[in-house]
């Protein structure tokens, strides 16, 4: 289940890596597949609304947490890569008690603001309350959320991306049959389906933290680790909060999209509810891909295998872009039949608008698969403020069309459709002119020491 990316085959270790990690997060996207449509099946469209707006908001606050932990995973994998354990103990420590406190804010902050948020979003009338259920009970799930993806990420980093698929497995299942319980069963209405994935949230957390601790002590820090050290918080803070930056910044966009396709009513907000979801498990293997081209970079950084970094970048792009190629067609040619998994037949409109928008996102998933290529690399080679920096292009690009083609009559909602493309290739243009024109840098610390 551990594997060393630093030696073997460089097409099989990446992929071989990364299955795990694909599948776990298309589990981890089944729970709010299953919140869909069982709300929406069950609920109505009102629900549906509420429940698809709330999980938007949700990413956006837990994609804090997980880029903190990606970040630290960063750090992570090229202390293993170093084979340095002192120094991958001491962060260990350092970043798990810096990401617990933030946890513990986040988690403060959310219940406070919870009517400020709903009011921002222009969350329509008919969904407001719904929203407010949902969301006021989901919110317990924000530290479970920080206990899996920190463990995950730190058992990945050391090349085990087994073990967290197994946890998020069994969570999925036990999160399926807590909806069927608590909306179908016991009609708890959307708290159910909240109260749910937030049982289903702990069970994975903890398993994953309990298994980490007992079945790898060689990353369990010592007595003399248990201290913040000034230069473990630097290193630790170089890495992750320009990644949580990023995270922070990507998702706070797509929450600013979602408050402008609120104000178009109750029908769009669900069929772009709906549409979400199946575009999330469309693209959700490359964002894995990407992250796992991440570590695999890290890894070979800290070990000095420069040239493994090389030929996994090439094989990757092309992997990346042919897989792409291969969703989108699918997903234009299915979407009709997509969007009928949540929802009925006879709801038109909805199912109108949710075709429209696989139809014209769904083409050019390409885009957004080498923006995670392009993420994971300046992240594992220390250069993380590149990644900042193109998801505030693709994002800022993308938030100012929604808006302003949106405004236009004759375009309306078609405008915020074909901003988000608009923004991915944007982004990968200058990602890509970066890394010709700054070369010669970019290599440089690739072939030269590694140094965090």
């Amino acid at each position: 289940m551990q594997r060393d990316l630093t030696c073997g085959s460089v097409p099989s270790s990446m992929l071989r890596f990364a299955l795990p990690m694909v599948l776990g997060n298309l589990l981890q996207q089944l729970y709010n597949v299953a919140d869909t449509f069982i709300v929406g099946r069950f609920l109505g469209t009102d629900a549906l609304g509420a429940v698809g707006s709330a999980y938007t908001l949700m990413v956006f606050l837990t994609s804090i947490v997980l880029g903190l932990s990606m970040g630290s995973g960063a750090v992570f994998s090229i202390r293993w890569g170093q084979r340095d354990m002192d120094k991958l103990q001491q962060s260990v420590f350092t970043s798990f008690v810096l990401i617990a406190l933030l946890t513990a804010v986040l988690c403060g902050v959310s219940f406070a603001a919870l009517d400020s948020i709903l009011v921002l979003l222009q969350v329509p009338t008919e969904n407001y309350e719904l929203m407010r259920s949902y969301l006021w009970v989901i919110f317990y799930g924000i530290p479970a959320t920080f206990l899996y993806n920190y463990f995950a990420c730190l058992l990945r980093s050391v090349g085990n991306s087994t073990v967290p698929l197994l946890f998020l497995g069994i969570s999925a299942v036990t999160n399926i049959l807590l909806d069927l319980l608590f909306v179908v069963v016991i009609p708890w209405g959307v708290a159910g389906a909240a109260a749910a994935t937030v049982l289903a949230q702990y069970l994975a957390g903890v398993g994953v933290l309990l298994y980490t601790l007992l079945r790898f002590p060689q990353l369990r820090p010592r007595r003399r680790h248990l201290r913040l050290r000034r230069q473990s918080i630097l290193e630790i803070s170089q890495f992750s909060l320009l990644t949580c930056l990023q995270q922070s910044v990507m998702n706070f966009g797509i929450l600013m999209v979602q408050g402008r396709v609120n104000s178009f009513g109750p029908a769009v907000m669900a069929a772009f509810a709906a549409a979400v979801k199946i575009d999330s498990f469309a693209y959700m293997p490359v964002q894995d891909f990407g992250n796992a081209f991440s570590t695999f970079i890290a890894q070979s950084y800290g070990a000095r295998k420069m040239d493994r970094i090389s030929s996994g970048i090439r094989w990757a792009v092309v992997t990346s872009g042919a897989f792409c190629l291969a969703v989108s067609a699918l997903v234009f040619v299915f979407a009709q039949s997509l969007m009928g998994l949540f929802v009925d037949a006879g709801e038109t409109e909805i199912l109108a608008v949710g075709v429209e928008y696989l139809r014209i996102e769904g083409s050019f998933y390409i885009g957004i698969g080498w923006l995670f290529l392009l993420y994971g690399l300046y992240r594992a080679v220390a250069i993380p403020l590149m990644s900042v920096a193109l998801t505030v292009i693709s994002l800022g690009t993308r938030v100012a069309l929604a808006y302003l083609l949106s405004a236009i009559p004759s375009i309306g909602v078609l405008g915020i459709w074909w901003s988000v493309p608009i923004g991915w290739f944007l982004a990968d243009l200058t990602g890509f002119l970066y890394y010709l024109l700054r070369r010669r840098q970019i290599e440089g610390r690739l072939y030269g020491s590694p140094h965090l």
